[in-house]
């Protein structure tokens, strides 16, 4: 073998070139699974190159050792793609780095999600670093590996490449679709393509354009008439209001039996003596469970990058703590988590919110994932609320449930579970299930403790899913069959982003099933129309489903920008409009209707005008102290 051709056969431009191109094909085939195409070299290998390039035109010392630094890096992006593909089902970005804090807090899902052919990324680094460290002659690569190419022949390819990469990024910089989008620039491309372009995620328009008759229009709706009463206004006026969030709670599970046991039967009976919404949808973003307490609490949706935590709290936000507090409730939210997880002590001020009860005040009794149980928090929760209620004060209660968080192996043996066929054993699906059903027998438990403390009669509760449990993205061929077993179908997007919303008002509001399409957004102006509370005039962006019953709504995470739900379907973009994908709802034709371009169009029209109204609101001020304080002061009152 000649000694140029050996020196290009040894060299590290050959061979990381060679480990990267292996490493791009690993990852398409966990994103797009399109088997073999030169798609991925055509796209991926350019901006590889220019990299390389780089180096070679620039390192003359410790070549190698960059190269390295290099691999880990792009290596580090790849298998990042591929994990938060595999539960967002959308391409992670730089702006995720947000978010690294929380990744200890949930390292079981980390692994749930975690297949270990992902780990085969790593097999290069894990044996390049054995070999240059226990054999000389790897060492001796370091020597081979400092030749230099001609330099005339480097600054070619990087301006070739830069060329080609440049064009491919500009011919597909309008793609609406992320994961399109990704698909056709390439993943190193688009992420450089994101960091490139930071500041046009932030789109805002004027703040005068922003008014409650300008969202009205665009979501299709038609106020109520000036002077008539909306239906079932106050309707449970007076009464507290309790609002349960139940941690990856799916609407499939209601009325579901397996091996011929009811998985939520308390639930079940709950539904059939409310108002049952059963096409209710999920619109969380990157802060999911706390994103959901935010929706519910100021009907704003989600910002276009990182969670409303990150993005909204330093914000005074009105929300429906404040307006509650104004007709003489005590707002309090209950969690059993540390309250700083996900920022939820800035949030809980930009919200209003009087006192939070987190892990301080819960202790670790009976835990169950990061917290004590849900039966500890509705037992402590409600009878906190009853001595509130000895007071004088009536309460608005957000309860955030968690014995159910991905990846559901959290319980533990003590717990009675359901009798499942041996197939369900093991399986994340069964162990979803299980989960759930622990959640229901501990909203049994919340509504027996209100009815011990004479609550039930003189309140409305409202419980909803925050959102999905089971990710279409990250199931296994066999949960699939399962999950195809129990529902009499495939498993899809519209099985997935449907949770229940359930409102309970014993004696003022008649059982009902309704089938309009309803959103987390739509919870605040609901509630307030149930309790009373006047919102004329002010900006929200959901509807009172009690008034309203076509609804669109604008969707940002677990489904790519540009996808909306309407009353017929769930519509999802490809590169462009006219080439998307429509779900039909559950229980709706096969073949629904394809959006109106106008209704697209209105659709990310409102994700901007909340955009912009949340970003223009003034600072946040205050602090929301702890329950633990107001237990405690309460205490030595009673005492003195």
């Amino acid at each position: 073998m000649s000694h140029n051709r050996r020196t290009w056969l040894y060299s590290p431009f050959f061979i990381f070139s060679i480990v990267m191109i292996i490493k791009v094909y690993m990852s398409w085939q966990v994103i797009y699974d399109i088997g073999f195409s030169w798609k991925p070299l055509l796209t991926e290998l350019p901006a590889i190159w220019a990299i390389f390039a780089i180096i070679e035109l620039l390192a003359s010392k410790r070549k190698l050792g960059i190269y390295l630094a290099v691999n880990l890096l792009l290596t580090g992006v790849y298998f990042a793609v591929i994990m938060y593909y595999k539960y967002f089902g959308i391409i992670v970005t730089y702006h995720a780095l947000a978010q690294v804090g929380q990744v200890g807090e949930v390292k079981g899902s980390v692994f749930q999600l975690m297949h270990p052919s992902f780990l085969l990324i790593f097999t290069d680094i894990v044996a390049i670093g054995l070999a240059l460290t226990f054999s000389k002659k790897a060492r001796g690569w370091a020597s081979v590996s400092a030749a230099r190419f001609p330099r005339s022949a480097m600054a070619s390819l990087l301006v070739v490449m830069l060329a080609v990469a440049l064009v491919t990024v500009w011919q597909h910089k309008d793609v609406i679709n992320e994961v399109r989008q990704t698909e056709e620039m390439g993943i190193v491309n688009y992420e450089l393509y994101k960091v490139a372009t930071s500041g046009k995620d932030d789109r805002t328009v004027a703040i005068s354009e922003v008014t409650p008759e300008a969202i009205m229009k665009l979501k299709g709706n038609t106020p109520v008439p000036a002077g008539d009463k909306p239906a079932d206004w106050a309707a449970a006026q007076g009464r507290n209001v309790i609002v349960i969030q139940m941690e990856a709670f799916q609407n499939f599970l209601l009325g579901l039996k397996v091996n011929g046991h009811e998985v939520t039967p308390n639930l079940n009976k709950l539904k059939d003596e409310s108002v049952y919404f059963k096409h209710m949808f999920q619109m969380v973003g990157q802060g999911n469970t706390s994103d959901a307490e935010f929706m519910t609490n100021t009907s704003l949706y989600v910002p276009p990058i990182g969670a409303a935590t990150d993005e909204y709290v330093d914000h005074a936000i009105p929300s429906l703590p404040k307006r509650f507090e104004k007709a003489g409730y005590l707002a309090a939210t209950f969690h059993t988590n540390d309250v700083k997880f996900w920022n939820r002590d800035k949030l809980y001020s930009a919200l209003g919110f009087n006192y939070y009860y987190d892990k301080e005040w819960y202790g670790t009794e009976d835990t169950i994932a990061f917290g004590s149980s849900d039966k500890i928090l509705y037992e402590q929760a409600i009878k906190e609320i009853a001595d509130i209620n000895k007071s004088g004060q009536r309460v608005y209660a957000n309860i955030i449930s968690m014995s159910s968080h991905h990846p559901f192996n959290f319980l533990p043996d003590s717990v009675e579970k359901l009798q499942l066929p041996e197939q369900y054993e093991g399986s994340f699906a069964g162990n979803y299930i299980q989960s759930q059903h622990y959640a229901d027998e501990a909203i049994g438990l919340l509504i027996d403790k209100l009815k011990e403390y004479g609550l039930w009669d003189n309140t409305m509760l409202v419980i909803y899913g925050d959102h999905m449990g089971l990710p279409v993205y990250s199931l296994n061929d066999t949960d699939r069959e399962l999950l195809q077993s129990i529902l009499g179908k495939p498993y899809s997007y519209t099985d997935m982003l449907n949770i229940p919303l359930i409102i309970a008002a014993p004696g003022a509001l008649e059982p009902e099933v309704r089938m309009q399409t309803a959103g987390q957004v739509d919870i605040m102006p609901t509630i307030a129309n149930l309790a009373g509370i006047p919102l004329d005039n002010e900006i929200y962006f959901g509807q009172d489903l009690m008034n309203h019953t076509s609804n669109l709504l604008p969707e940002r995470y677990y489904l790519p920008s540009g996808s909306l739900i309407n009353d017929k379907s769930i519509f999802v973009p490809g590169e462009q409009f006219k080439d998307g994908v429509v779900y039909p709802l559950p229980g709706d034709p096969a073949e629904a209707p394809y959006p109106a371009q106008s209704e697209f169009d209105r659709a990310l029209k409102l994700l901007e005008l909340s955009h912009t109204y949340a970003k223009s609101l003034p600072p946040a001020e205050g602090h929301v102290p702890s329950g633990a304080a107001r237990t405690s002061n309460q205490t030595q009152n009673e005492g003195d």
